[in-house]
């Protein structure tokens, strides 16, 4: 059962005890049961890696919400991780609010090690599960348990605040092309984009950043992931490479000023290039609560 804490007054906000897995999409999901379990280079690396962190005999609960087709999505994720040796996979497809709340699959919730968000609409996992008794249990246990939360592109997408869910691909130069919500908040003051070098993200992330230079952008490439520990320090996996595209010392932007559908201007973004095992510290703040 996940240990439950009560908020002491006037102190920062604990460093959270869980992982977060975030990944490009379309990693890889066979498992090659040649190679050493702890091999970075074996072809499922990645969610290879998700199993590796999990701690206790929890299940892995697999959450398909946001695909169209959750049956088939949840399977492929319940195959590869059994072949990967985990005893017990479950699956919750919440398709309406109510099942956030129903008491079978918060008790389910409690015993889990792990839980995967699939790909397809990130909108719908948090118009579905957002304000939900689910989600807030999930983030106490992400505060306080060594629970491991992994998503994959929309999964991934949904993991931090602001969220990004819609935008043309290849786009992004003008004013109000690209739609931002309120994500899952796992981590704050952070954008995930995924299948970012594949589908040419940069500019879309950088209007991104320039409504808010305080905020870090994470572009994912497919068959790639960051693994975050304590809220803020990341480790690159998988085949691709992440970009990190920083705000914090633009020395000028017009997004401000001009009209939709003009294009955006900011100057002196920071960009790094991650390939695997490359290490980067979040600057997330410390949050303050009474």
């Amino acid at each position: 059962m996940p240990t439950r804490r009560k908020k002491s007054t006037a102190s920062a906000c604990p460093a959270p005890r869980g992982t977060l897995i975030a990944i490009g999409g379309h990693e890889e999901k066979n498992p090659d049961t040649d190679v050493m379990a702890d091999a970075e280079n074996a072809p499922d690396a990645i969610l290879r890696r998700f199993v590796q962190e999990l701690r206790g005999k929890g299940p892995v609960i697999v959450v398909p919400t946001a695909s169209e087709e959750p049956k088939a999505a949840a399977q492929d994720y319940v195959d590869v991780f059994k072949s990967l040796g985990v005893k017990r996979v479950e699956v919750f497809d919440a398709r309406e609010r109510a099942d956030a709340e129903d008491e079978q699959n918060l008790k389910l919730l409690d015993e889990a090690a792990g839980i995967m968000f699939t790909g397809g609409d990130q909108l719908r996992l948090t118009a579905l599960l957002g304000g939900t008794t689910w989600l807030v249990r999930l983030k106490e246990r992400y505060t306080y348990d060594e629970v491991v939360i992994a998503g994959t592109s929309a999964g991934a997408a949904a993991m931090s605040t602001p969220m990004i869910y819609q935008g043309r691909n290849n786009q992004g130069m003008l004013k109000d092309e690209i739609h931002i919500t309120t994500g899952l908040q796992f981590l704050r003051d952070v954008a995930i984009d995924t299948h970012f070098v594949a589908r040419g993200r940069i500019i879309r992330m950088a209007q991104i950043i320039a409504t808010n230079p305080g905020c870090i952008g994470l572009g994912l490439e497919e068959d790639t992931g960051v693994v975050i520990t304590e809220g803020r320090e990341m480790e690159v996996i998988g085949s691709g490479v992440v970009t990190v595209v920083e705000g914090h010392n633009a020395t000028s932007t017009n997004i401000h000023l001009i009209e939709p559908g003009e294009p955006f201007s900011i100057r002196d973004l920071h960009v790094h290039i991650l390939g695997c095992g490359q290490r980067f510290t979040l600057p997330v703040q410390e949050v303050m609560h009474r």
